[in-house]
């Protein structure tokens, strides 16, 4: 029997849901870019996302689109795409993710299959409305090399150990940037975001 375990303003949590009808309801919100679906072995999580969380999240994305694009990288950019396994029974959808370091290894798949393609190079946590299941274990059991998890207050950059996740000063994807030089740039969102990102692409540059 499903049960409620919690609710709050933007998520409810959700017990004993199989794992097709965690796929089902995957389908079903496909074309809805306003849920987000977290799924921990039987439990699932349902979120809104509010505006202050899009707001970090396009900021955190365009800062990473700069990055490549300064760099002359290639990229495979995939959003909020979800990412599942029913091995392990786990599943989520990123903020934003990416292929970068492994671009080539899934450039023009229209489906990627955990089980046989690697996992996102980085992904984009925002967690200001704190998740009530640990996404963190989730994103380690799916293999994403890196993560940008931002709580509203501060951005942390953490990378993938074979114990978990492992803060790190630097990024791994882009080994110039620091975690508070993107936190610099954050605390400056208050401004006209096209100055901001402007006002980056040159800092990117000044690296480079």
């Amino acid at each position: 029997m499903v049960a409620t375990l919690f609710t709050q303003k933007n998520s409810v949590i959700l017990d004993h849901i199989r794992w097709e009808t965690y796929q089902a309801l995957v389908k079903d919100s496909a074309e809805q870019s306003n849920k987000r679906l977290t799924y921990f072995r039987g439990i699932l999580e349902i979120m809104t996302p509010l505006p202050e969380h899009e707001t970090y999240k396009k900021l955190l994305d365009r800062f990473v689109l700069v990055t490549v694009e300064e760099m002359n990288r290639e990229m495979r950019s995939l959003g909020s795409c979800t990412w599942s396994r029913e091995d392990l029974r786990q599943g989520l959808e990123p903020d934003e993710c990416y292929y970068i370091d492994n671009e080539k290894e899934v450039r023009g798949k229209l489906e990627i299959d955990l089980n046989n393609d690697p996992p996102p190079d980085l992904a984009i946590e925002i967690d200001i409305t704190s998740s009530s299941l640990n996404r963190m274990e989730i994103y380690a059991a799916l293999g994403v090399a890196e993560i940008w998890r931002f709580d509203g207050q501060f951005l942390s950059i953490y990378q993938l150990v074979k114990s978990g996740y492992q803060e790190c000063q630097f990024s791994k994807v882009f080994p110039f940037l620091k975690s508070e030089d993107i936190m610099g740039f954050l605390k400056q969102s208050q401004g006209g975001e096209m100055a901001l990102i402007k006002a980056f692409r040159l800092w990117v540059r000044s690296k480079l």
